[in-house]
């Protein structure tokens, strides 16, 4: 019996609409032209992984994945995009390093075999988890909470000072000079405003 046809009917229907759904956003993503309509289509796939997590009784994932993928952090490739003005058309076909789209093209077709060698092997390494099993140690959310906190307090605050540091280059690169003759306004005349 296939573990599909195991579930519950409607756990079956809300699975296959939330996979069309992260299946669409993830290609919206990468086939729309306009990055804000990009970013507004990584908000349909994060939302669609959220209910994925609900499905599988993950609840706190969930809720990560709402309020700080969906409404922080795309929310922060927003503001990064409307301030960078990278929404302008640019020579994008300009091609700077001969070769490039070759050279792309062959990492695609190792990542793509890479894939697909790992997908077909089964990996079971049976080490034990770093944190232990969850089982008798209090609720889910109180055993993450406190592993985030306490055990990987280090990684979370390099993390979020990672972060910060690529939105401040961000807004640093967006700012430079530019030639007038792009049509850009350099800082001079935007103070004089």
């Amino acid at each position: 019996m296939s573990l599909l046809a195991a579930a519950a009917l409607p756990d079956s229907i809300t699975f296959v609409i939330a996979a069309v759904i992260v299946v669409s956003g993830a290609l919206g993503v990468v086939l729309m032209k306009n990055p804000v309509h990009s970013a507004l289509m990584l908000v349909m796939t994060l939302f669609g992984i959220a209910v994925l997590f609900v499905e599988q009784d993950a609840q706190f994932l969930a809720a990560v994945q709402v309020i700080v993928y969906t409404g922080a952090v795309v929310v922060l490739f927003l503001f990064v995009i409307m301030l960078l003005g990278v929404d302008r058309r640019e020579a994008v076909f300009a091609d700077t390093f001969h070769g490039q789209r070759l050279f792309a093209g062959f990492v695609g077709l190792c990542v793509l075999a890479e894939v697909i060698f790992l997908g077909s092997r089964t990996w079971t390494t049976g080490a034990p988890t770093v944190q232990g099993s969850l089982t008798n140690q209090g609720a889910n959310i109180n055993v993450i909470g406190n592993s985030l906190f306490t055990t990987y307090l280090l990684p979370f605050e390099v993390t979020s000072a990672l972060l910060v540091v690529a939105v401040v280059a961000a807004v640093v690169l967006g700012r430079r000079h530019r030639d007038p003759a792009d049509g850009a306004i350099n800082e001079h005349e935007e103070v004089q405003r």
